[in-house]
């Protein structure tokens, strides 16, 4: 074995020995075999936001934005920053891994995305904290069929069109549809990939999502870790994702992804019951620069069959996507939403909570455009317009007598998003 000078040299006055140098880098050479593997990625995502037509109100106060998920105010902001270590699962029968994520910044709290009885998201609300673990599980592999592959942890939830991860959405802003999904669960999550065409997953979580609100009064008291008091209150979730094979011509590569979550929520509901459905569409066409997508979203409250609440609150959603690459650096992004809420269920247009506001409705258009003009860096200028059907939402009011009252049912946003990824 080689040494180098310095450590001969301590060696010579009998600083170190030989042997004891010749262990250290014994132990140092397994260490660096062990990280081999491991890669370190992430971003850092910023944005100015101006939402035009707005009377500013107190700084204390927010202009009744719409409640969609991270809605901001105007000015600039550090949306996250995120740093991940993966460590991949190799081809072996028995193969293991892991990912850890830490998030910092407002969009980074692991609250239920909309508003609920007070507690709010991120940009809306906030004061939860501006750090979170936002991922951090095992992988492991069993040579059953074709393997089936395991996470044990903290994971992303299986259902939805849009991302936590922001460079991977086509949009600044999330939809209505990210905003009334789980986002995060603490369980085990097992995938099969039947054939190239068919995928199916199920697990098991401590709770709807991943909050860590301490619940109401008299309601089962839920920890850090998401875990009820009750041993039985657990989330149930299955998907199964079809993709299109070669011979399907332009439709290539089409995938289409059904998929439920069902179990209870730790942040106020009691017995917490509720069950999020999902059917999410994406979808080549003839001109190989276009994709369009859809996505259907059903949240159902298990409240229903009580004084005063005879049926369940529920809101359901439907997105429409599409993205048109123009050239290889710039490419152009829509959305159009339609959203209903009966009883409110978990989310309220004018966020005052469940059962206030029955049967709001409420559709959104979104125009981005992304340009990548530096390396590594996303560019994305983006142009929503939110409406409210019944009364106004949106806007602060400066009267005398109706101080911070909502007086628009329009709401329009320009944004520029800024992401650069490692």
């Amino acid at each position: 074995m080689k040494f180098n000078k310095w450590t001969v040299g301590l060696a010579a006055v009998g600083v170190v020995s030989l042997a004891s140098a010749a262990r250290a880098d014994e132990k140092m050479s397994s260490v660096q075999t062990a990280l081999s593997n491991t890669t370190l990625s992430g971003y850092v995502d910023t944005a100015a936001t101006w939402r035009l037509g707005t009377s500013s109100g107190p700084r204390s106060t927010f202009p009744n934005l719409p409640q969609y998920a991270f809605a901001k105010n105007d000015g600039f902001s550090l949306n996250a920053v995120d740093i991940a270590l993966d460590k991949p699962e190799d081809e072996s029968p028995w193969a293991a891994g892991y990912h850890v994520e830490l998030m910092i910044g407002p969009d980074s709290i692991p609250l239920g995305n909309a508003a609920i009885g007070g507690v709010s998201i991120g940009g809306i609300g906030g004061g939860a904290g501006l750090t979170s673990l936002r991922q951090a599980y095992v992988t492991l592999r069993t040579p059953v069929g074709n393997g089936i592959d395991w996470k044990v942890g903290v994971f992303d939830t299986i259902i939805g069109y849009e991302s936590t991860s922001d460079p991977l959405d086509p949009n600044y802003t999330r939809s209505y549809g990210y905003s009334i999904e789980p986002t995060t669960h603490t369980g085990i999550l097992a995938t099969y990939k039947v054939n190239d065409m068919l995928t199916v997953s199920a697990g098991i979580a401590n709770t709807w999502n991943a909050d860590t609100i301490v619940a109401a009064a008299g309601a089962p008291k839920f920890g850090l870790n998401n875990t009820a008091q009750y041993e039985s209150q657990k989330t149930y979730m299955g998907s199964i994702a079809f993709t299109a094979p070669d011979s399907a011509g332009f439709m290539k590569g089409a995938t289409l992804t059904v998929g439920v979550v069902n179990g209870v929520d730790s942040q106020r509901y009691s017995p917490g019951s509720m069950t999020s459905f999902y059917t999410g569409l994406t979808v080549p066409t003839p001109l190989s620069a276009l994709k369009v997508g859809a996505a259907f979203d059903f949240f159902d409250l298990h409240n229903g069959g009580v004084p005063g609440n005879p049926s369940d609150d529920s809101t359901w959603n439907i997105g429409l996507y599409g993205s048109f690459q123009a050239t290889d650096k710039l490419s152009f992004n829509m959305r159009a939403e339609y959203l209903s809420s009966n009883g409110s269920g978990l989310y309220d247009i004018a966020g005052v909570g469940p059962g206030t506001s029955p049967d709001n409705v409420a559709e959104e258009f979104t125009a981005t455009a992304q340009y990548n003009l530096w390396a590594n860096v996303i560019s994305r200028v983006e142009f929503r317009w939110d409406h409210a059907e019944h009364g106004n939402f949106f806007g602060y009011s400066s009267g005398t007598t109706t101080a911070g009252a909502p007086n628009r049912d329009n709401d329009f946003l320009l944004a520029l998003n800024l992401i650069y990824q490692f």
